[in-house]
């Protein structure tokens, strides 16, 4: 590959890390914790490029009156043109992942995620805690994460979410489990996603069958007791008391 196309793929490479972390595009990517990195490896790779494109461009400059003169010019010419025959097409294909970035802005993880790992037979939910679950605040409907909720269905041994209406926000997914609503959680980056689910029940939950997959709801309704078991994927069942569409948030994964 000539350098000049070296050059210019770290510039583009830059550029595309420096557009998604003001964006926030990175998050369909990474945590929000992994930021400050991206700006310091789009600016290490802007710096690296444009640096060696300005001395380029003054070494150039410095020998273009002596570059085409006798037969030391005619060798360099056809050198010149003898590399950019062999290497250019094949190394400007390598710049297509990276106009991807700046044109097209792949989704968030969703709905056919979630069924993956169903279809792998990934256990949902969370880890058994280390302490007990702190109480719950006051107030008539709690929000709380899709994750948190699963949790606390699963392995609150004080079974602190029995009687409490709590409010989730998440996308609708439709199984064979019927309609469920789900988050996709992430330790580190998308790569690593797992789905913790609900299953959502009773007459207001029916009314959600023809939503499309996908769709951003927050629901509010009640735990039915005994339901996230490892013969239900530790998928807890809630009984719908309200659902109202909502936009997708700007960060569309639990941590």
């Amino acid at each position: 590959m000539r350098r000049e196309t070296q050059n210019l793929l770290l510039v583009l490479l830059g550029g595309a890390l420096l557009k998604i972390a003001l964006t926030g595009d990175y998050l369909r990517y990474v945590k929000p914790s992994h930021q400050p990195w991206l700006f310091g490896a789009a600016a290490v790779m802007l710096g690296l490029g444009l640096v060696a494109i300005g001395r380029d461009i003054v070494r150039t400059r410095a020998h273009a009156p002596a570059s085409g003169d006798g037969p030391h010019g005619e060798h360099h010419e056809h050198h010149d043109h003898h590399e950019h025959s062999h290497d250019a097409r094949p190394a400007w294909l390598l710049l297509l992942p990276v106009l991807a970035v700046f044109l097209v802005a792949p989704p968030a993880l969703g709905a056919d995620s979630v069924r993956r790992d169903a279809e792998a037979g990934v256990v949902q939910g969370g880890r058994e805690p280390a302490s007990p679950f702190p109480p719950l605040p006051p107030g008539e409907v709690v929000p709380l994460s899709v994750t948190e909720f699963v949790t606390r269905a699963g392995w609150d041994s004080a079974h602190s979410l029995a009687g409490r209406t709590v409010s989730l926000t998440g996308f609708v997914v439709h199984g064979e489990g019927g309609t469920m609503l789900a988050r996709l959680v992430i330790g580190c980056c998308a790569a690593d996603a797992s789905a913790v689910r609900v299953r959502l029940v009773g007459p207001a939950a029916a009314e959600l069958r023809d939503t499309p997959d996908d769709t951003w709801l927050t629901v509010t309704g009640t735990v039915v007791p005994g339901t996230a078991t490892a013969d239900t994927g530790y998928r807890p069942h809630l009984t719908v008391r309200t659902a109202r569409e909502v936009a997708a948030p700007a960060d569309p994964y639990e941590y």
